[in-house]
Protein backbone atom coordinates (compact mmCIF):
# COMPACT_ATOMS: atom_id res chain seq x y z
CA UNK A 1 0.00 0.00 0.00
CA UNK A 2 1.62 3.56 -0.85
CA UNK A 3 0.05 6.62 1.28
CA UNK A 4 1.10 9.25 -0.77
CA UNK A 5 1.23 12.96 0.65
CA UNK A 6 -0.07 15.51 -2.23
CA UNK A 7 0.08 19.04 0.72
CA UNK A 8 0.91 21.94 -1.29
CA UNK A 9 4.08 21.75 -0.03
CA UNK A 10 5.12 18.89 -1.90
CA UNK A 11 5.47 21.53 -4.73
CA UNK A 12 9.28 23.02 -3.19
CA UNK A 13 11.77 22.26 -5.00
CA UNK A 14 14.99 24.68 -5.09
CA UNK A 15 18.09 22.60 -4.70
CA UNK A 16 17.08 19.58 -6.98
CA UNK A 17 13.73 18.37 -8.44
CA UNK A 18 10.35 19.29 -6.79
CA UNK A 19 9.38 17.05 -3.97
CA UNK A 20 6.18 15.76 -5.71
CA UNK A 21 8.65 14.53 -9.18
CA UNK A 22 10.28 12.53 -6.70
CA UNK A 23 7.75 11.41 -4.18
CA UNK A 24 5.82 10.03 -7.78
CA UNK A 25 9.21 8.57 -9.00
CA UNK A 26 9.71 6.13 -5.35
CA UNK A 27 5.81 5.46 -5.54
CA UNK A 28 6.06 4.45 -8.81
CA UNK A 29 9.34 2.21 -8.02
CA UNK A 30 7.69 0.48 -5.52
CA UNK A 31 4.42 -0.10 -7.47
CA UNK A 32 6.36 -1.62 -10.08
CA UNK A 33 8.51 -3.78 -7.60
CA UNK A 34 5.64 -4.99 -6.46
CA UNK A 35 4.09 -6.14 -9.16
CA UNK A 36 7.37 -8.02 -10.26
CA UNK A 37 6.57 -10.23 -6.93
CA UNK A 38 2.82 -10.79 -8.11
CA UNK A 39 1.78 -8.62 -5.09
CA UNK A 40 -1.53 -6.33 -4.86
CA UNK A 41 -0.57 -2.90 -4.76
CA UNK A 42 -3.27 0.17 -3.78
CA UNK A 43 -2.88 3.47 -3.11
CA UNK A 44 -4.11 6.58 -0.70
CA UNK A 45 -3.91 10.02 -1.20
CA UNK A 46 -4.22 12.88 1.31
CA UNK A 47 -3.55 16.35 2.48
CA UNK A 48 -5.29 17.27 5.40
CA UNK A 49 -7.81 15.13 4.03
CA UNK A 50 -8.27 11.86 2.38
CA UNK A 51 -8.13 12.90 -1.26
CA UNK A 52 -8.45 9.42 -3.20
CA UNK A 53 -8.11 5.98 -2.51
CA UNK A 54 -7.62 2.92 -4.41
CA UNK A 55 -7.87 -0.25 -3.34
CA UNK A 56 -5.08 -3.02 -3.82
CA UNK A 57 -4.97 -5.29 -7.09
CA UNK A 58 -3.04 -7.45 -8.76
CA UNK A 59 -2.11 -6.81 -12.91
CA UNK A 60 -0.16 -4.94 -15.60
CA UNK A 61 -3.44 -2.54 -16.10
CA UNK A 62 -3.99 -1.87 -12.35
CA UNK A 63 -0.15 -0.70 -12.05
CA UNK A 64 -0.60 1.47 -15.23
CA UNK A 65 -3.79 3.19 -13.57
CA UNK A 66 -1.98 3.84 -10.28
CA UNK A 67 1.04 5.50 -12.37
CA UNK A 68 -1.24 7.73 -14.58
CA UNK A 69 -2.94 8.65 -10.66
CA UNK A 70 0.42 9.42 -9.25
CA UNK A 71 1.63 11.72 -12.23
CA UNK A 72 -1.84 13.78 -12.25
CA UNK A 73 -3.98 13.60 -9.42
CA UNK A 74 -4.57 16.99 -8.47
CA UNK A 75 -5.39 17.38 -4.97
CA UNK A 76 -8.67 18.99 -3.45
CA UNK A 77 -6.90 21.00 -0.54
CA UNK A 78 -3.48 21.54 0.16
CA UNK A 79 -3.30 21.07 4.16
CA UNK A 80 -1.24 17.85 5.80
CA UNK A 81 -2.86 15.85 8.51
CA UNK A 82 -1.16 12.20 8.97
CA UNK A 83 -3.11 11.11 11.68
CA UNK A 84 -6.16 11.17 9.82
CA UNK A 85 -4.53 9.40 6.94
CA UNK A 86 -2.93 6.82 8.94
CA UNK A 87 -6.47 6.38 10.86
CA UNK A 88 -8.13 5.58 7.73
CA UNK A 89 -5.41 3.10 6.56
CA UNK A 90 -6.30 1.28 9.65
CA UNK A 91 -10.04 1.11 9.06
CA UNK A 92 -9.98 0.70 5.44
CA UNK A 93 -7.79 -2.42 5.33
CA UNK A 94 -8.28 -5.48 7.46
CA UNK A 95 -5.44 -7.69 6.22
CA UNK A 96 -1.81 -6.81 7.19
CA UNK A 97 -0.27 -5.36 4.68
CA UNK A 98 3.69 -3.48 3.67
CA UNK A 99 2.63 -0.07 3.59
CA UNK A 100 5.07 2.54 2.62
CA UNK A 101 4.07 6.39 3.62
CA UNK A 102 5.75 9.07 1.92
CA UNK A 103 5.71 12.25 2.80
CA UNK A 104 8.04 15.52 3.46
CA UNK A 105 6.33 15.40 6.94
CA UNK A 106 5.65 18.69 7.41
CA UNK A 107 2.82 18.61 10.19
CA UNK A 108 2.17 20.61 13.09
CA UNK A 109 -0.41 17.64 14.36
CA UNK A 110 0.31 14.55 16.39
CA UNK A 111 0.51 11.20 14.39
CA UNK A 112 2.00 8.96 16.83
CA UNK A 113 -1.02 6.70 18.60
CA UNK A 114 -2.25 6.58 14.74
CA UNK A 115 1.20 5.82 13.37
CA UNK A 116 2.16 3.21 16.16
CA UNK A 117 -1.58 1.48 16.02
CA UNK A 118 -1.08 1.37 11.79
CA UNK A 119 2.40 -0.06 12.28
CA UNK A 120 1.03 -2.51 14.99
CA UNK A 121 -1.68 -3.78 12.22
CA UNK A 122 0.42 -3.30 9.15
CA UNK A 123 4.50 -3.24 8.32
CA UNK A 124 4.76 0.74 8.19
CA UNK A 125 7.32 1.89 6.38
CA UNK A 126 8.15 5.68 6.55
CA UNK A 127 9.61 7.66 3.60
CA UNK A 128 10.84 11.36 3.54
CA UNK A 129 11.53 13.36 1.04
CA UNK A 130 12.76 16.89 2.01
CA UNK A 131 14.68 20.05 0.16
CA UNK A 132 18.03 20.73 1.49
CA UNK A 133 16.84 24.79 0.96
CA UNK A 134 13.99 23.99 3.16
CA UNK A 135 16.80 22.88 5.88
CA UNK A 136 18.65 26.76 6.03
CA UNK A 137 17.95 29.69 4.52
CA UNK A 138 20.42 31.27 2.37
CA UNK A 139 21.91 35.10 2.89
CA UNK A 140 20.38 37.11 0.48
CA UNK A 141 18.51 39.73 2.32
CA UNK A 142 14.95 40.38 2.08
CA UNK A 143 13.20 37.48 0.40
CA UNK A 144 9.38 36.92 0.26
CA UNK A 145 8.18 33.20 1.05
CA UNK A 146 5.09 31.73 0.74
CA UNK A 147 3.40 29.02 3.22
CA UNK A 148 2.72 26.53 0.38
CA UNK A 149 0.13 25.04 2.05
CA UNK A 150 -2.22 28.20 3.84
CA UNK A 151 -1.33 30.42 0.92
CA UNK A 152 0.12 33.06 3.07
CA UNK A 153 2.98 34.85 1.88
CA UNK A 154 5.21 37.50 4.32
CA UNK A 155 8.69 39.12 3.81
CA UNK A 156 11.59 37.98 5.74
CA UNK A 157 15.23 39.12 6.57
CA UNK A 158 17.08 36.46 5.74
CA UNK A 159 20.75 38.98 6.09
CA UNK A 160 19.69 38.95 10.19
CA UNK A 161 21.94 36.09 11.98
CA UNK A 162 19.46 35.46 14.28
CA UNK A 163 16.68 34.58 12.24
CA UNK A 164 18.62 32.39 10.03
CA UNK A 165 19.63 30.75 13.56
CA UNK A 166 15.77 30.99 14.42
CA UNK A 167 15.11 29.25 11.15
CA UNK A 168 17.59 26.39 11.63
CA UNK A 169 16.82 25.80 15.39
CA UNK A 170 12.94 25.26 14.02
CA UNK A 171 14.25 22.64 11.33
CA UNK A 172 16.33 20.85 13.60
CA UNK A 173 13.33 20.77 16.22
CA UNK A 174 10.93 19.58 13.88
CA UNK A 175 13.59 17.16 12.19
CA UNK A 176 14.27 15.38 15.57
CA UNK A 177 10.97 15.11 16.75
CA UNK A 178 9.54 13.41 13.83
CA UNK A 179 12.65 11.07 13.86
CA UNK A 180 11.65 10.50 17.89
CA UNK A 181 7.96 9.71 16.93
CA UNK A 182 8.96 7.28 14.21
CA UNK A 183 11.56 5.38 16.19
CA UNK A 184 8.87 5.14 19.21
CA UNK A 185 6.82 3.54 16.71
CA UNK A 186 9.40 0.99 15.85
CA UNK A 187 8.87 2.29 12.04
CA UNK A 188 11.73 2.50 9.80
CA UNK A 189 12.31 5.20 8.21
CA UNK A 190 14.61 6.56 4.94
CA UNK A 191 15.34 10.36 4.54
CA UNK A 192 15.81 11.52 0.79
CA UNK A 193 16.67 14.99 -0.29
CA UNK A 194 15.36 15.62 -3.62
CA UNK A 195 19.27 16.38 -5.23
CA UNK A 196 19.92 12.54 -3.54
CA UNK A 197 19.71 9.18 -5.27
CA UNK A 198 16.56 7.88 -3.99
CA UNK A 199 17.49 4.53 -5.17
CA UNK A 200 20.35 4.39 -3.13
CA UNK A 201 18.51 5.07 -0.10
CA UNK A 202 15.80 2.76 -0.81
CA UNK A 203 18.24 -0.35 -0.99
CA UNK A 204 19.97 0.68 2.32
CA UNK A 205 16.51 0.68 3.85
CA UNK A 206 15.97 -2.77 2.23
CA UNK A 207 19.09 -4.00 2.94
CA UNK A 208 18.38 -2.47 6.97
CA UNK A 209 15.29 -4.57 6.95
CA UNK A 210 16.46 -7.66 5.35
Amino acid sequence: MLVVDLSGSKDFGAMGVAKREMMTEIAATLAFSAIQNNDKVGVLFFTDKIEKFIPPKKGRKHILLLIRELLSFEPESRGTDINHALEYLTSALKKRCTTFLVSDFIDTGDYYKAMSIANHKHDLIAIQVYDKREAQLPDVGLMQVLDAERGTTRWINTSSRKVRQAYDKWWYERQQAMQDTVMRCNVDLASVATDEDYVKSLMGLFKKRG
